[in-house]
């Protein structure tokens, strides 16, 4: 009996792991392949440049202005994205760029845009922004709503496209992981009119849109949205891996 239990127990274990190691890549493939998704291709001599909130942010060295510096890079997904970049493509000579800062909303970015985007004169810009146009109006007493995040949005890639006509535009889709911390039922239905108009806004300019709520929706099956996020909105080691290879899934070397 004791010989049977283990046999299945070792069964068990070696079956769920083969099932995660194989789920775990193939959750990014996955929504890309149900959302139909375009991919982006790098340049010799690309700029990229990250940027948005708290999220990309993540705790990066303000005072560096060096690209592919390990301090202005952060600690989330920037750096984990940019140290995949320098490694699979040390051809290229990309400089990479993180300018998040944390409490950001879209009309904050734009307050920046001279010399935090359009100063660095990038070829690949990649913007994730709007839980905090979101999430202030519940905590901080913001008075904007959906449709003020999508015109300021518009208006910031807008103007962005006359300064730089040939950038090529990466939108990350705003997510929260619910039971987590700071997320509960409150936040819906009226958080996914924020994920929809980014998307509206990708097919509007042509840019590649990273679906990151369908990823971690999705990743949610392997692990509990606590391994994923430690307060809902900002990413675990984990979760900043997760959406790195998400961000490295969109784009075709």
């Amino acid at each position: 009996m004791k010989n049977n239990t283990s046999r299945r127990n070792f069964i068990r274990y070696t079956t769920l792991g083969g099932i995660g190691l194989a789920t775990i890549p193939s959750v990014v493939s996955a929504s890309f392949q149900e959302k139909g998704l375009s991919r982006i291709k790098l340049n010799s001599g690309d700029v990229l440049l990250f940027q948005g909130d708290s999220i990309t942010d993540m705790h990066r060295n303000r005072d560096d202005f060096r690209p592919n510096s390990p301090a202005a890079l952060g600690e989330g997904y920037p750096f984990v994205t940019a140290s995949g970049l320098l490694y699979d493509y040390p051809g290229k000579n990309l400089s990479i760029y993180n300018r998040g800062i944390s409490g950001n909303k879209v009309f904050q970015l734009a307050d920046r845009w001279d010399d935090d985007c359009l100063a660095l004169k990038p070829s690949v810009l990649s913007i994730l922004v709007g839980v905090n146009d979101y999430w202030h109006t519940i905590t901080h007493g913001y008075k904007g709503t959906v449709q003020t995040y999508r015109d300021d949005y518009v208006k910031l890639i807008t103007g962005t496209r006359e300064k730089l006509p040939a950038v090529r535009l990466i939108i990350g889709e705003p997510y929260a992981l619910k039971g987590v911390n700071v997320v509960d039922d409150s936040w819906y239905p009226d958080f996914d009119e924020y994920r929809a108009a980014a998307r509206e806004i990708a097919v509007r300019f042509g840019a590649v849109f990273i679906p990151y709520q369908n990823i971690y929706d999705k990743a949610l099956k392997l692990a509990p949205a606590s391994y994923w996020s430690f307060d809902g909105v900002h990413p675990t080691l984990a979760g900043a891996r997760l959406m790195s290879q998400a961000w490295l899934h969109a784009v075709n070397g």
